[in-house]
């Protein structure tokens, strides 16, 4: 690798507001925002929207689509069989 042309990779704490969660990573994004960690240390905080936390999907309360209903008003629509034959 070129020295000089990657950004730094450094601890930078990611944490979701919503669901008052936060984790320490490495990563090379960056912040003005500066937070106390629980082992003493400031690091860099980027407030996220979702996380792992609050995401439907890892709290399980994500909604189940009616995926036959939408079939059957596809076809009530459009018909069943009566495209080529």
């Amino acid at each position: 690798m070129k020295p000089g042309i990657h950004p730094a990779y450094r601890p930078v704490v990611f944490r979701d507001r919503v669901a008052d969660f936060a984790f320490l990573t490495r990563s090379t994004a960056t912040s003005d925002k500066t937070v106390e960690w629980e082992d003493g240390n400031t690091y860099p905080v980027i407030d996220v929207e979702i996380s792992s936390a609050s995401h439907p999907f890892y709290t399980g309360t994500q909604r189940v689509l009616d995926t036959a209903g939408r079939v059957e008003r596809f076809e009530r629509r459009y018909g069943r069989g009566q495209g080529r034959q």
